[in-house]
């Protein structure tokens, strides 16, 4: 197939698929250690799904089909009209419960795992929002029913990894999906489900705009929606919310029980700083596979920006590929979203543009053997080492190393059993050295 593209137009960079020069990927990948540090503290394991999933399980997350990118072959017969059978993966959790249903038998239940990888999203590219991106999630899965102390525990370990990672300080909003059902039982709302979908919309429409919605779409009157946005208003970081919420009047077992299950949730975390963790009852999580808790994250110096962390409590993704019940809970980090906002606001310091510890240079007159074997001695111990290739003069040499931040450079001697020397980069300063022995000061 020919392209019609011009040589510029094939480098043009493609809206919503971000590209990092080396020094700042040194620094994301940074992160990604810190990250996994902090949650294999916790006992979390790694696991790496397939990208691509059957497109009807990726549509069990809810009103995403207009994201979802699905999988076709170029050359396919124009004839074939089927219906795309798979998708790059749209969010991390609902591969995962299908990782977990389809290895349930090999794993060992509660299950705990992250994963650090890639996401695919249809949407149009904005601040803080990608077509590609890199999203960091921990989630806890089991067979039975998972206590109410990981629902405290999960927004922890959040909050940890992103101290850990420099990128705070965030406020984390939390709210219950059973207050909101409950809630929406208790005034008489049949519809909970799209009653939640539009609420989710509160913080991009407004009040007078989710009221438009409710009437239109549920006809509700303007009574049940004051009661509505009435609880919507509510926030705060103690017990008082839940008063708040039964001064509302309305009542149902089910309210009941998440009012129960959210005043845990934030007694469990009063031991931070105010502000880090807020019951927020605007909060919904509009995919429609959350069930209890649910968690979104902000930066607290940019209240504006979209949200970068997210989750909650979910019953049962994939309860029609196995027989048994999958109930989790979990939290996604927007490692993407958060490492391109602080970039875009200079907090982000670029690192050096290589790994390399030491640079072994090219010494004139140098047999090449011993340019290469001194590389390697290096290298045995533990260096990240580079080798120049070329007898070049050692001016090129030294800005070859100077522009990439290489913190040594080594002189190899001109013949065999001659003296090393070791240059600092920073301090230009240079003393013999045993590349067997020679350790930085």
């Amino acid at each position: 197939m020919s392209s019609r593209m011009t040589p510029k137009e094939k480098l043009r960079p493609i809206s919503g698929f971000p590209e990092l020069l080396p020094e700042y990927r040194m620094v994301e990948l940074e992160w990604i250690d810190k990250l996994r540090s902090v949650f294999e503290s916790y006992g979390f394991a790694s696991i790496e799904p397939r990208t691509v999933e059957p497109v009807e399980v990726l549509l069990k997350q809810g009103d995403t089909d207009k994201e979802i990118y699905t999988i076709g072959r170029l050359m396919a017969d124009p004839s074939d009209k089927a219906e795309p059978t798979y998708a790059l993966h749209y969010d991390m959790t609902v591969p995962m419960a299908r990782y977990v249903a389809a290895n349930m038998n090999d794993l060992t239940f509660p299950f705990k795992r992250y994963q650090i990888q890639k996401a695919w999203r249809g949407e149009r590219p904005q601040d803080g929002r990608f077509r590609e991106f890199l999203q960091c999630d921990v989630d806890v899965v089991d067979t039975r029913e998972i206590p109410l102390h990981f629902d405290a525990e999960i927004p922890v370990i959040m909050h940890e990894a992103v101290e850990a990672i420099g990128a705070g300080p965030l406020t984390t909003k939390i709210n219950n999906r059973k207050v909101l059902e409950g809630y929406y039982a208790g005034l008489g709302i049949t519809d909970a489900g799209n009653a939640i979908r539009i609420i989710d919309k509160l913080d991009k429409i407004g009040a007078k705009g989710v009221g438009t919605m409710l009437t239109e779409e549920l006809g509700l009157d303007g009574a049940t929606i004051e009661k509505v946005l009435g609880l919507a208003e509510i926030q705060g970081n103690d017990a008082s919310v839940v008063q708040r919420v039964k001064a509302l009047g309305v009542t149902s077992e089910l309210l009941e029980q998440g009012l129960e299950e959210l005043h845990f949730v934030m007694r469990e975390l009063e031991r931070f700083p105010e502000g880090a963790f807020v019951a927020d009852l605007s909060i919904a999580r509009g995919l429609a596979y959350y069930t209890g808790t649910v968690y979104e994250a902000k930066f607290a110096d940019f209240p504006d920006f979209p949200t970068v962390c997210g989750g909650g409590r979910y019953d049962n993704l994939v309860g029609d590929l196995v027989s048994k019940r999958l109930p989790g809970i979990g939290i996604s980090i927007g490692l993407t979203r958060i490492f391109a906002k602080l970039m875009r606001e200079g907090r982000i310091e670029a690192g050096r543009k290589a790994p390399t510890d030491i640079l072994v240079a090219h010494t004139r007159g140098a047999p090449y053997d011993l340019v290469r074997e001194t590389a390697h001695t290096l290298r045995s111990r533990g260096f990240k080492v580079e080798q120049y290739h070329e007898d070049r003069k050692l001016n090129a040499q030294l800005k070859y190393a100077g522009e990439k931040g290489i913190p040594w450079v080594w002189f190899p001697p001109s013949e065999e059993g001659g003296e090393h020397q070791v240059k600092n980069s920073a301090s230009r300063d240079q003393v013999a050295a045993d590349p067997a022995t020679w350790m930085p000061e």
